[in-house]
């Protein structure tokens, strides 16, 4: 039943969760710079594990940002997937039609170090979050799901009829595989379910604005922050896991995605609910097609920034692999969306971010 407050029926809503992250931020501004329907709107949970809300603001940074830039108020809740309750409240405040589902931890590194609490919450969180979406009648989600469902790549470029779930060598995507199987039990079993994985490969850049980026909590998991924190100096040296790897400079090799690019892929998702007769689960990969080492990287970035970039090679990282990138065909077809900036554009936004924000949400 949709939610009535005063005897009118409030307008549909859809819920983004982990929306004051990286990605989700991207995703929330590109729903309302797109005005995918003026008539939406655009409800947010968090629980600010890997988000800055400054002393004395009712909302994170990122979401404070994004209703400055857009003149738009974004509903926010600070709350935890994993509290079915909250999720409830949530649910009943507002009439959500469909749902973006963000919220996980990410770092493969840190998962394997973690492995319970990367179940927890990213298995645990997404179980919940579908409890509470069929008790009030909501049956189309977008996943926020990663390449790493693939594991170590039998054939390169990676296409979705790749086989997932072989050889998964952390257990970051061994949640996300995890969850695609639940999804797709969840979907046979209840023809009601539409569920959209996009399998991304790596987020990078930030927005064009340079007031949104990628401000991760302590040292960077992820391969550009740590370049753009080493080259504003908040870091002494970049680490490079690895450089016996088999490419072309030993180091590892992925497919780097422009983070508004990312989003926008998102917005298309959401487009194909509007489709009579589409149900179902549909996995697509949303990437570039091309590879990069981390000492191509590198140099984009020392280019791009005019700073130089000094790193340390270092073993192997437990969880990692030699190399990936997408087909990104299903993506074009199914959704009619690709990528379109480059890895300048990638290195720019991201400079442009860090240098106007050396310590991230917390530069004033």
């Amino acid at each position: 039943m949709k939610p009535i407050r005063n005897d009118v029926i409030m307008k549909p809503s859809i819920l983004v969760t982990g929306g004051a992250g990286y990605v989700g931020s991207h995703t929330v501004i590109s729903l309302l710079e797109q005005q995918i329907d003026s008539e939406v709107d655009i409800v947010v949970v968090d629980n600010l594990s890997n988000a800055y809300k400054a002393e004395g603001h009712k909302k994170p940074e990122p979401i404070r940002v994004i209703e400055e830039l857009t003149g738009k108020a974004i509903h926010f809740y600070n709350a935890d997937i994993r509290n079915a309750a909250a999720l409830g409240t949530i649910f009943e405040n507002h009439n959500i039609d469909c749902v973006i589902h963000f919220a996980a931890l990410k770092a493969v590194g840190e998962s394997v170090q973690k492995p319970l609490e990367y179940y927890q919450a990213n298995i645990t969180g997404t179980c919940t979050l579908f409890d509470v979406m069929r008790k009030y009648g909501v049956y189309k989600l977008v996943y926020s799901s990663s390449c790493t469902v693939y594991g170590e790549p039998e054939t390169l470029p990676l296409n979705e009829s790749h086989p997932t779930g072989r050889g998964l060598t952390s257990p970051y995507g061994k949640s996300k595989y995890f969850c695609e199987e639940i999804m797709k039990d969840i979907c046979r079993s209840d023809k009601r379910w539409t569920v959209i994985s996009l399998r991304y490969f790596n987020p990078v850049g930030a927005h064009r604005s340079g007031r949104i980026g990628e401000d991760p909590a302590g040292i960077p998991n992820n391969l550009m922050p740590f370049i753009a924190q080493v080259a504003v100096g908040r870091l002494k040296e970049l680490l490079v896991f690895g450089s016996d790897y088999p490419t072309a400079d030993g180091t590892g090799v992925r497919d780097y995605i422009h983070v508004e690019d990312l989003a926008e892929g998102h917005v298309k998702a959401i487009k194909l609910f509007q489709q009579p007769g589409f149900g179902g689960f549909h996995a697509v990969n949303l990437g570039t097609g091309t590879g990069y080492s981390v000492l191509q990287m590198v140099e984009a970035f020392e280019e791009a920034s005019g700073r130089r970039v000094p790193y340390r090679v270092v073993g192997r990282r437990d969880g990692d692999i030699a190399a990936n990138y997408a087909d990104v065909a299903l993506a074009q077809r199914l959704l009619e969306w690709h990528a379109t900036r480059t890895l300048r554009d990638m290195c720019v936004d991201t400079w442009r971010w860090q240098s106007t924000h050396p310590d991230g949400f917390k530069t004033t």
